[in-house]
């Protein structure tokens, strides 16, 4: 199947869920600055790194003419951006602040085709509580150590996960609904004959 659109991003997350919608794709990641500015909002925060980076990699394959989505994702608990874990006490620490906790996953979607469309999903999570030698486990398990907020929804971490209200695919990191409807917008049907 020839590739549709280009992807902003070497996330296998992401590719999984674009195989899920039957989109297909090129790779093409690109490596951006990601720190947030001071007193940035995390929705104004994910709006403009995903739109940062579909912007790099469009400047970076305009002769190929596909449209480039990119996407950006963070856990929030209190107003706070939670990151990827340094270390592992870093890891043991957003866990302990998550446990028996809701916190927000915002995921932004921005698609550049003949013009440039974004989008935002925001998902409300609530964890269960967590003891601490469920966190030395589940630490134990590697998967906490390159996600944002210490956790993988759709991994082990799943059953850290009392509940969810929104997007599950945003919380993983791509929200299907959002991205179907910017592909709709660039001509792009996920549903076809």
């Amino acid at each position: 199947m020839n590739a549709r659109i280009i992807l902003a991003s070497a996330s296998p997350r992401r590719r999984e869920l674009l195989d899920q919608i039957g989109i297909a794709y090129e790779v093409r990641p690109v490596d951006i600055d990601e720190s947030p500015k001071p007193n940035e909002a995390p929705a104004d925060y994910v709006r403009r790194i995903a739109a940062e980076k579909s912007a790099a990699c469009r400047a970076q394959t305009a002769p190929a003419g596909l449209p480039v989505l990119a996407a950006d994702t963070a856990v929030v608990l209190n107003g706070r951006i939670m990151g990827k874990p340094k270390d592992k006490e870093d890891a043991f620490a957003m866990l302990r602040l998550l446990s028996g906790q809701t916190h927000q996953v915002y995921s932004a979607v921005s698609l550049r085709g003949q013009e440039h469309g974004e989008a935002l999903s925001v998902t409300e999570v609530t964890f269960r509580k967590l003891g601490e030698r469920e966190i030395t486990a589940y630490w134990a398990t590697r998967e906490p150590a390159d996600k944002a907020g210490s956790y993988a929804i759709q991994g082990l971490g799943s059953v850290l996960v009392q509940s969810i209200r929104g997007s599950f695919s945003g919380v993983v990191g791509l929200p299907l609904f959002e991205t179907a409807e910017l592909l709709l917008q660039q001509g792009i049907q996920v549903l076809h004959e």
